[in-house]
């Protein structure tokens, strides 16, 4: 089978060392607030600032990450971010312990885990791209998708178990637990890595901090896609706590319901994952790339116009299962895509840069769209969301751009 083409041993350590933290970060699914909840008994206002708040300044101590990144070998990188996540989390259990446990920690442990997020994501994307080819990144993209919507499928209720016979820190603990089997499985890869050579000047330069921007916002392709993946994910991210407080107070869903509701669909990123080397391979990645960020774009209006009992989970569920499909196609595409035109030298920067972008955006629409909703209501955000969502296709690109081709790739082809 095409979808076992085998990427060798280093990129099965790679692969190991994703699914772990991954599974972990399925199971601790939501365990800061929850944690802020039971524990601390905070309010929604204290809630959505611990959401929101983490994410935007997180995203915000990541801008001088990128180019730090950049010129240093990615594996210590990596493991490095992998053991200050496990160090961030396993201090709520230890507070908790010893009765020590404050919003403000919760709020500071949000902060480094979403920073050490971003700058590790911008490490392990150069390194992928230095340790294969071109033509095996979306067999490698794909798989990283696939593993993150097994995790998101089977984590979270798993999670809710536990918190259920153990208490509320104990997905905290299983969570951090899997950044440092994550650092063992990078430590594992072996291998020696070149460490990146300024090309000059040897210290780090204002200018640095806005090379991925630069790189992003000069190319004819990634600048619509950017302006696409943060829009789209920006408003179905912003939705899904007004959808939570629509089902679980006026329509009068059960906790189960709502998490079958989101749990089942994932199912269609095992199904959108697999699919998106063949359908590429046989209509072209730029056109399913188009097709399949277009179509992501049609499904969450219907959340809308949810009802009470069965068909209104029924809906969700078709709603969420198409969504999260098309997603599921576009994500790997969109991951090789941005690796394929972007140079070695600019890979943690350019990275970076997407994901503070996104991660700020997130933050200014959850917010936004929480005053829409105290305004309106949570059913007239929701559509106002999807709305706005189906104008979003217009932003992808038109045409293709070829590919960036290094000096080690142009000889290989002589």
């Amino acid at each position: 089978m095409a979808g076992r083409q085998a990427l060798g041993r280093r990129f099965g350590w790679l692969w190991a060392a994703y699914a772990a933290s991954a599974y972990g970060t399925g199971l601790g699914f939501g365990a800061l607030p929850l944690i802020a909840v039971l524990v601390l008994h905070s309010g929604p206002t204290q809630v959505a600032v611990l959401a929101a708040a983490g994410r935007a300044v997180g995203a915000a101590l990541a801008v001088p990450l990128g180019p730090w990144v950049e010129f240093r070998r990615k594996r210590p990188v990596m493991m490095a971010m992998d053991l200050t996540r496990f160090a961030a989390l396993m201090s709520v259990p230890a507070a908790f312990a010893f009765g020590l446990l404050g919003f403000a920690q919760l709020l500071v442990v949000s902060v480094v885990v979403a920073a050490a997020n971003i700058a590790f994501n911008a490490a392990s994307g150069a390194y992928l791209k230095s340790l294969l080819p071109p033509e095996h990144l979306l067999v490698a993209n794909g798989r990283f998708e696939s593993t993150t919507w097994t995790a998101t499928t089977v984590g979270p209720p798993l999670g809710g178990a536990a918190i259920g016979l153990f208490g509320p820190v104990t997905t905290v603990v299983v969570d951090a637990v899997s950044y440092l089997l994550s650092a063992l499985g990078i430590r594992a890869i072996g291998g020696r890595e070149p460490r990146p050579a300024r090309t000059d000047t040897p210290r780090l330069r204002a200018g640095d901090l806005l090379a991925g921007w630069r790189h992003i916002l000069g190319h004819p392709v990634l600048r619509p896609l950017l302006f696409n993946s943060i829009v789209v994910n920006g408003l179905i991210m912003a939705s899904e706590p007004l959808l939570a407080v629509l089902l679980l107070g006026p329509l009068g869903f059960s906790p189960w319901q709502y998490g079958l509701a989101f749990a089942a669909p994932c199912v269609g990123g095992l199904i959108g994952s697999r699919l998106a080397r063949p359908l590429a391979a046989r209509f072209g990645r730029h056109r399913v790339l188009r097709i399949a960020g277009a179509l992501r774009a049609c499904w969450p209006l219907g959340l809308a116009f949810v009802r009470p009992g069965v068909p209104g989970l029924v809906l969700i569920v078709v709603v969420q299962f198409g969504l999260v499909t098309c997603c599921a196609l576009f994500n790997p595409l969109l991951s090789t895509y941005r690796l394929d035109h972007t140079d070695p030298g600019r890979v943690a920067r350019t990275l970076t840069a997407w994901s503070v972008s996104s991660s700020a955006a997130i933050a200014v629409m959850t917010a936004g769209w929480g005053l829409l909703a105290a305004v309106t209501g949570p059913r007239i955000a929701i559509a106002a969301a999807g709305v706005v969502l189906l104008a979003t296709p217009l932003l992808l690109p038109r045409r293709e751009k070829a590919p960036l081709v290094t000096g080690k790739q142009a000889a290989n082809l002589l």
